[in-house]
């Protein structure tokens, strides 16, 4: 049986090779987003799609798809599927977990060395002709040595992230949240307010979700240590943004590094990619060879899968198996 694959945007060819043995592949090979108008046309008579963080996956595309049965996101983060809808309309969905992790974790302590020592501004003003003499007081940056890192979300990215903490001496503490955490974990777990006092750098690893949408706001900044530092590679909206350019102005926090913004792609005209103590990545946490094909790779493996009539291994919407099963008899 052939079937119709919606993929919307350009991936690795391995992963569209092996999608092209299982049907005829519908590819948005364009360089910004498939409208949204768009997408729900594909959607009509497709049996799967290989979705991107940046497509909105709800009723509202969902309506007519009366073919679809598997969502399949190349992201580990799924705030962009209404697994409600999803569910409600019996089709799968699946993400990408586990194969970024390491790459994000890279990301976080490149941000976090670059930030601390002002890697950007010195090379900046190296480039703009700057850099006259050497200075005992030219260029100064913050140690990162002996400092407390503090991780929001103790997950795969979260611990990778923290195990990476001894190589530069460094003690790693986790926000205590009332869930499970590895048996193993050494990282101390502290409640928010001692979590809030003792960290020097605070790095956000939990997914968006409505209770960690403006996780970040005014209290919780108001809380953090004088003089500390925050890290965000995991999604915008977990920050509020307008209270952290106010805690950047005010001198509160020393800077930030911000991968992930609440509405994106931005430009430099934004009042935080802009701010001087602000360094500012455009949502590169995954952004490797490596790391970029096997997340093709395991999106379009979820969605084989699932054609196949098994259960995905990254399925994220349990509820819509069953139903799932009988679906696919009735079509048989």
């Amino acid at each position: 049986m052939s079937f119709v694959i919606v993929v919307t945007r350009a991936i690795h060819p391995d992963a569209l090779s092996l999608l092209n043995q299982h049907g005829t592949v519908r590819l948005w090979d364009q360089p910004h987003p498939i409208p949204r108008g768009v997408l729900q046309d594909w959607l009509k008579d497709a049996d799967a799609a290989l979705t991107m963080l940046t497509d909105r996956i709800d009723d509202g595309v969902l309506n007519d798809a009366s073919s679809l049965r598997v969502v399949s996101n190349m992201a580990v983060g799924y705030d962009n599927l209404d697994l409600v809808a999803l569910t409600h309309h019996g089709i799968l969905a699946t993400n990408t977990p586990d194969v970024l992790t390491e790459a994000t974790a890279e990301l976080t302590w490149a941000l976090i060395l670059a930030l601390l020592r002002g890697l950007v501004p010195s090379r900046e003003a190296l480039l703009a002709g700057e850099w006259t003499s050497w200075s005992p007081d030219a260029f100064l940056g913050t140690e990162v040595s002996g400092k407390t890192l503090g991780i929001v979300g103790l997950g795969r990215i979260g611990l990778a992230v923290a195990r990476r903490s001894p190589a530069f001496n460094v003690r790693a503490v986790a926000l205590e949240s009332g869930k499970a955490v590895p048996h193993a974990s050494p990282f101390p777990r502290l409640p928010r307010r001692e979590f809030l006092e003792s960290a020097d750098i605070v790095s956000l690893h939990v997914p968006l979700t409505a209770s960690t949408r403006h996780l970040v706001n005014r209290e919780w900044l108001d809380a953090m240590k004088s003089g500390s530092f925050l890290v965000n590679t995991a999604r915008g909206a977990i920050v509020d943004e307008l209270a952290l350019k106010e805690a950047l102005d005010s001198g509160k926090l020393a800077g930030a590094a911000l991968d992930v913004f609440n509405e994106e792609p931005i430009n430099g005209h934004h009042p935080l990619a802009s701010h001087p103590r602000v360094l500012a990545t455009p949502h590169i946490g995954s952004a490797t060879y490596e790391t970029r094909r096997q997340m093709a790779l395991r999106a379009a493996g979820n969605l084989v899968t699932a054609l196949s009539g098994k259960r995905p291994p990254d399925l994220l919407n349990g509820e819509a198996w069953p139903g799932r099963t009988q679906r696919f008899l009735n079509d048989g």
